[in-house]
């Protein structure tokens, strides 16, 4: 269990240390002491440093400023990897330093330095590292993401940041873009904004209803995300876009909050 929660940690904290460009290195410096001082405190410096291993891996095959390299596959291999951990280890007896001052209680009893540590992971992971697996699906299908015309692809819904469109070189006169302006048709994919923020509260509220064994609320939300997309995909015509971009991350996000859901709850009944 410590193995998967550090692993889902690492993974969730590097992806939002990533955001912060340039200065990046120094929050990854930061992650990496606070994280292996955790897992000093905890006796569990091996798989800390594995888990850093695995957070290296992770931004190396799924970038957030183009698609990634390997496409869908790490994520897969990750989740197997976090489930692996999950199934075939549970909590461990003895939580070193920690475990001696460690106490948490809960409505549902104590909870463990292990199940704390693998809930906080799951939670961190539905935040950014989420957003790069939809975005890989989606791009791994080639599905169509909604586009601004002039010179910003926006981020999907529950997907990835925004990347610049290169722009062409050399001038061009006001005659030549009146012309292109006229010529072009007017770009009907101007919604689904928001999907960085709207995703990793999709996914959190799903992750949190589920646990809470909510059902009826998690399909009543669920369905209403359903009805306020409507209008955008009614609007699709006879290309289907729309429905196939919304279906695809929308599932690919539920899929992920409901496997973060299942770690939790195996974890904590184990």
């Amino acid at each position: 269990m410590i193995v998967a929660g550090f692993v889902l940690l690492a993974v969730g904290a590097a992806d939002l240390v990533r955001q912060f460009a340039p200065r990046r290195w120094i929050g990854y410096l930061s992650v990496v002491v606070i994280l292996l001082l955790l897992g000093s405190v905890s006796d569990a410096l091996l798989p800390m440093i594995a888990a850093l291993v695995v957070g290296a891996l992770w931004v190396w095959c799924m970038p957030d400023d183009r698609p990634a390299p390997l496409g869908f596959w790490p994520a897969v291999l990750f989740g197997v990897l976090s489930v692996g951990a999950v199934v075939w280890w549970g909590a461990r007896t003895d939580a070193g330093l920690i475990g001696g001052v460690w106490s948490l209680r809960s409505p549902f009893g104590d909870v463990s330095f292990d199940l704390a540590v693998l809930t906080l992971g799951a939670g961190v992971f539905l935040l950014e590292s989420a957003n790069l697996v939809v975005r890989a699906a989606l791009d791994g299908e080639h599905t169509w993401r909604p586009a601004d015309p002039v010179a910003v692809v926006t981020a999907p819904s529950d997907s990835a940041t925004p990347v610049v469109e290169a722009e062409s070189s050399g001038a061009e006169t006001s005659d030549d873009a009146a012309v292109k302006s006229a010529a072009a048709p007017a770009d009907p994919r101007g919604g689904f904004k928001g999907g960085r923020l709207i995703g990793p509260l999709e996914r959190t509220l799903v992750m949190i209803l589920t646990l809470a064994s909510a059902y009826p609320i998690l399909a009543a939300m669920l369905a209403a995300k359903g009805i306020v997309r409507f209008p955008e995909i009614s609007r699709d015509g006879e290309t289907g876009a729309r429905a196939e971009y919304f279906l695809v991350g929308s599932l690919v996000s539920w899929v992920i909050g409901l496997g973060a859901a299942f770690l939790v709850w195996w974890a904590a009944h184990s």
